[in-house]
């Protein structure tokens, strides 16, 4: 049995289907869909009321010389944590502070260097309030996030990003659902507004993700490559010389440069094996290389060179400088680098 995505039920062994369980699917789809629309009308409100108070949030956080500790209490702590996370992985230095933990001793992890992103979506969670004193009596920026203009939360906040009241999407609108995905919604446009303000860029990124698959699709071909004793030899090198220097150089081929030091062509293994009867006919490096052979450049994605090797049919590449009309080669990268790099 198996369900479309419009909701319908079918059997896949032909049998008709149990109208109970699809009176059940249905149920569940429509649930979904309300769920869907909600967020949807929410977001919606959202845009038409953002505006002055969304800059000057991004002005405080873009100008805080130590961190931006985000607090919030259930649902909302739960959404902050995300929000934190978001901030730290993309430039913005940022922790979670649990506002209960805050009252007793973590309230010395604040520094009048940080700014405070409050978030409860009435203003008036208890465990906020002894964050918000301390923000008031040490001088530290306080944004807060929440519905209600005439709560504690906003009143004090130095600026309130107002959300606007949307309905809960659970049939008794009390769980934090709509709500929870405006402060969410929030949360991701002060990172990339901030991401945007610091011209924050993928070598960046990459070096706030070395793990994972992100850490692993912006690693650079200058990150993999070989540069140390490139194994290189001149075009009228004999056959014999060239698999000496190859067999030196471990990389299953020897470049061939001119006498500029430029990258003219390639020798590998299979040129030698295929060339091999041939081998006491006084056969120089330059009769057997392949001419014009494929490179990749330094900031090339490592990912990309990958590609075009699998697309070559080949496991070697010579680097050589972007715009470099010399073609003097820098490194060389092996596809068993890219692989034990967790490219595939």
């Amino acid at each position: 049995m198996r369900v479309g995505l419009n909701g319908v039920l079918m059997r896949l062994d032909g049998e008709k289907p149990d109208r109970s369980a699809g009176s059940k699917v249905g149920g569940d789809i429509a649930a979904a869909m309300r769920v869907f629309d909600c967020a949807v009308e929410a977001i919606t409100e959202l845009r038409a009321a953002s505006g002055e108070a969304f800059v000057r949030a991004v002005d405080v956080m873009f100008a805080v010389k130590g961190r931006v500790i985000v607090s919030g209490m259930g649902k909302s702590g739960h959404v902050g944590r995300k929000i934190a996370a978001t901030l730290a992985s993309t430039g913005t230095p940022a922790h979670f502070v649990h506002p209960a933990e805050a009252s007793h001793g973590d309230m010395g992890e604040v520094t009048k260097d940080d700014a405070l992103l409050m978030l409860s979506w009435g203003g008036e969670t208890v465990e906020l309030f002894d964050l918000i004193t301390y923000a008031k009596r040490f001088g530290i920026p306080l944004i807060g996030m929440g519905s209600n203009p005439d709560s504690t939360l906003v009143r004090a906040s130095d600026v309130a990003l107002l959300l606007p009241k949307v309905r809960e999407a659970c049939p008794m609108g009390l769980a934090p659902t709509t709500s929870t995905t405006l402060m969410q919604v929030v949360g991701d446009a002060l990172a990339v507004a901030l991401m945007e303000r610091r011209g924050f860029s993928t070598d960046q990124y990459r070096d706030f993700h070395p793990g994972g698959t992100l850490g692993r699709i912006l690693i650079r071909v200058s990150d993999l490559m070989h540069t140390e004793d490139l194994p290189l030899t001149r075009p009228d090198a004999s056959v014999e010389s060239a698999l000496l220097k190859m067999a030196a150089g471990r990389m299953g081929c020897v470049g061939v440069i001119d006498d500029a030091g430029s990258l003219i062509g390639i020798v590998t293994d299979g040129d030698i094996r295929r060339n091999f009867g041939r081998a006491g006919a006084g056969l120089t490096a330059e009769d057997i290389m392949a001419r014009n052979p494929k490179v990749a450049e330094p900031d090339q994605l490592a990912a990309e060179a990958l590609r075009l090797m699998n697309e070559s049919r080949i496991t070697q590449l010579f680097v050589l400088a972007s715009g470099d009309a010399g073609r003097k080669p820098l490194g060389i990268l092996h596809i068993h680098d890219c692989l034990r790099a967790g490219l595939k």
